[in-house]
């Protein structure tokens, strides 16, 4: 999800410069581009399908499928953000200039044989975000518009999120306990400390969010709080719906916080193996916490106080 949220700007600033902008993205994440003004075609991509059955009749077609659909677009150019294989490969499909990151900046950087526009990021400005920025400038297109914009998906339909907001106190605080890895998980019991601490100071709500794996978190950590209605699964736009009502985004290094970043919403965000400044929140990093692990309960409790009183104190 992430990967999605932080190539946005691209497709912005491609379509403000007059581009048409079509977009392969794995079908998991294809919710996320849905209702996107800036995107004239979503090509849906799923790689993990192909590999769990790579001589399948089904994979086979599903490869074609997407092959003539890439070549019917017949772009001017293609993009390459993502710096690995099944990404170059993708790129290449179009039989068009793919612009792509240089060996050294990629992920896999031996696929950079597929690149015809190798492109060195500034080591200058490390976020994610400005590094795939910087895969405009051979076209060239021009950058107005730098942080990634998610408004568009909380104003789609989400009947599920709006009938849990209809019946739940505001304001509240969204916390995530769930993350792709586990080395970037702060624990439910951590989360509940938190929880606490916001009742007592703060007298506002908790809600826990979550998302597909992350229910047994989810679960352990309602337990631990006054007992409230779960939230429903939930698609990206019901998502969206939930984040964007939220006084507060709490969450680790993951997908969901770079979506609350991105529908502007203040985020305490938890970061321990990875570097925030290039993975973190774009719009507003005054909430990271850095060394999550070793920092204290009650600091973190402290920094969400702040942000929530700063919230309060900002003008609507």
């Amino acid at each position: 999800m992430g990967d999605v949220i932080h190539a946005l700007p691209l497709a912005e600033n491609a379509r403000a410069s007059g581009a048409t902008v079509g977009w392969v993205v794995e079908r998991k994440f294809s919710g996320i581009l849905d209702g996107n003004p800036n995107v004239d075609r979503i090509l849906v991509a799923d790689t993990q399908a192909w590999r769990r059955s790579p001589w399948a009749l089904e994979t086979r077609s599903s490869i074609r499928r997407l092959r003539r659909e890439i070549l019917e677009f017949s772009p001017g150019f293609s993009i390459d953000v993502q710096g690995l294989w099944k990404s170059a490969l993708v790129a290449r499909a179009a039989g068009s200039p793919v612009i792509g990151f240089a060996r050294r900046a990629r992920r896999e950087p031996a696929s950079a044989l597929l690149c015809t526009v190798p492109v060195a990021p500034s080591a200058d400005r490390p976020h994610v975000v400005d590094r795939n920025l910087a895969l405009l400038v051979p076209w060239p297109i021009e950058v107005r518009s730098c942080a990634p914009g998610a408004s568009y998906r909380a104003g789609l339909p989400a009947p599920e999120a709006d009938a849990f907001l209809s019946s739940f106190p505001r304001p509240f605080v969204l916390l995530h306990p769930g993350a792709g890895r586990s080395e970037k998980v702060w624990g439910e019991e951590r989360f509940a400390h938190l929880a606490r601490g916001l009742i007592r100071e703060r007298g506002i709500v908790p809600v826990v969010s979550w998302g597909p794996g992350d229910e047994r978190r989810a679960d352990r950590l309602r337990a631990l709080l006054p007992r409230r209605p779960p939230v429903p699964r939930l698609d990206f736009a019901g998502l969206a719906r939930l984040i964007r009502a939220s006084a507060l985004f709490v969450a680790g290094d993951t997908g969901p916080l770079h979506l609350a970043d991105a529908l502007g919403v203040p985020t305490l965000a938890l970061f321990g193996p990875t570097d925030p400044s290039r993975n973190g929140p774009y719009r507003d990093r005054s909430g990271v916490v850095t060394r999550m692990h070793e920092v204290s309960d009650d600091t973190v409790l402290g920094r969400a106080v702040d942000l929530l009183s700063a919230r309060a104190s900002t003008p609507l």
